[in-house]
């Protein structure tokens, strides 16, 4: 009988193919599922156990979860191709307070200038926003790049914290499958132990 797929949840411009390739490479019969979640949905699957681990974007409620920090995100502002934070090559918060913010950003910076109220929309629904010459987007450069068109430019915001990715699975999760995981995300070679 087959075993069910290790499903490794990953947030939105997050990579997991290096440790899913080095799975793929020692562990040939076990079979990897590589599943795409917002990070609204992050959390929940792994809590409810559509996941066995995440690459989460933090912060998380790490209530009945174990987390690893693993790298910063750099952030960045998106703003269509003609916009003036296309001649520099950074920015700081301050030179984008008469800006409309398109998306909340998650340290709930906002511009000083009125803001209008946008509809709920997705990252990639903002990106069109922005390239239509309306507004900017604060969000990862992973982010960025993933939604990256000619049409829109990204630069580094100097004075925004960085996000953080980390690997998370549930506290009560024993499976060696987790551990095995975990392990490549580590660096543990194919012939060392935990």
């Amino acid at each position: 009988m087959d075993s069910p797929a290790f499903r490794v949840g990953f947030v939105t411009g997050a990579t997991p193919d290096k440790w899913a390739g080095t799975w793929r490479e020692r562990h040939r019969r076990l079979p990897l599922q590589l599943v795409p979640v917002t990070e609204d949905e992050q959390e929940e699957g792994l809590r409810n156990g559509d996941l066995d681990v995440c690459l989460v974007r933090l912060p998380i409620n790490r209530d009945g979860l174990h987390c690893i920090p693993l790298y910063d995100e750099v952030p960045v502002v998106v703003a269509g191709h003609e916009h003036l934070v296309s001649a520099a090559d950074e920015v700081s918060l301050d030179d984008l307070t008469d800006e409309q913010l398109v998306l909340p950003h998650a340290s709930g910076w906002v511009p000083t200038a009125d803001q209008l109220e946008w509809p709920p929309m997705s990252v990639k629904d903002a990106v069109d926003v922005v390239a239509s010459g309306t507004g900017v987007l604060l969000v990862p450069m992973s982010v960025a790049r993933l939604h990256q068109r000619k049409d829109v430019v990204s630069r580094p915001v100097i004075d925004l914290p960085p996000t953080k990715v980390g690997l998370s699975w549930r506290v009560d999760d024993d499976d060696e499958r987790v551990q095995t995981f975990i392990g490549i995300v580590r660096g543990r070679t194919a012939r060392s132990s935990r």
